[in-house]
């Protein structure tokens, strides 16, 4: 508690504000790439943090969240880190030189930024992929590409079904086995290269032209889907599928915001 109110006192009444202007200034003379990248809203967060008496760790973490969105690598990302830690522990005056360096960073700090970092990298990672490894059905990135492709011709005759399972009556591998089988039925009614995604835990989508076939296949989705789910009764509660059909916007940027939210 000492340490951080002698902190708090060098930097004085208006010690963010000082405190940020600092960091600032030693990152970029670290060798920061992007000076324009750099001021996030969570920079000022921590500011406040590390001046205050409350462990920062949750602030760091989502700095390291921040600057992964960004683009900042690992590397640059802990650099930034130690000039921060650097203007803490270093020269008091204002001219006060400091050199910044990951060794000597205190590990919670580290940890905390680089499990922010890697939480974002993982995310895009799996956005990024084609299908979801685990389902086979593919990603809500790739839906997002073939909704593109299909307002670059023109949306009219497409429809979105929607099929989600009930996941808050189930735990752990229950939850992973019942989206498993909703995706092989899926694959069963839907077998005429329909785009095919995951959107969300608990609800899966299909991107297709609207044909007098629709309706015997939605209503073929929630049958089979029930059939499916009471073979195992760890699964059964996720049921009965709610399946409903929605209608695309009229632009792709409110297809994606639509997709997004019926994914939650």
């Amino acid at each position: 508690m000492g340490v951080r109110v002698a902190v708090a006192r060098r930097f004085g009444a208006d010690g963010s504000r000082v405190l940020r202007s600092r960091w600032r200034t030693a990152t970029m003379a670290a060798g920061w790439a992007f000076p324009a990248d750099w001021p996030v809203r969570e920079v000022d967060d921590v500011c406040r943090a590390v001046l205050g008496t409350a462990d920062p760790s949750g602030e760091l973490y989502r700095l390291g969240g921040a600057r992964a969105e960004s683009g900042s690598g690992l590397a640059e990302t802990l650099l930034d880190l130690a000039a921060l830690h650097a203007v803490l522990t270093g020269p008091s005056g204002a001219d006060g030189v400091v050199s910044p360096d990951v060794d000597a960073v205190p590990a919670r700090m580290l940890r905390a930024t680089a499990l922010g970092w890697g939480e974002v990298m993982s995310r895009q990672a799996a956005n990024c992929a084609a299908d979801n490894p685990l389902t086979g059905l593919a990603t809500s990135a790739y839906l997002r590409t073939r909704l593109r492709e299909v307002y670059a011709e023109g949306p009219r005759g497409y429809v979105l079904v929607l099929a989600a399972l009930d996941l808050s009556r189930v735990t752990g591998w229950s939850r992973v086995v019942a989206m498993t089988l909703l995706a092989d039925a899926l694959r069963e009614v839907f077998d005429e290269g329909q785009t095919l995604a995951s959107i969300g835990p608990a609800t899966a989508c299909v991107l297709l032209r609207r044909d007098a076939t629709l309706a015997r296949a939605v209503a073929n989705l929630r049958l089979l889907t029930a059939d499916r789910l009471a073979v195992d009764p760890h699964v059964a509660p996720t049921g009965p599928v709610r399946v409903w059909q929605e209608e695309l916007p009229e632009t792709w940027d409110r297809a994606v915001a639509l997709v997004a939210g019926l994914g939650r």
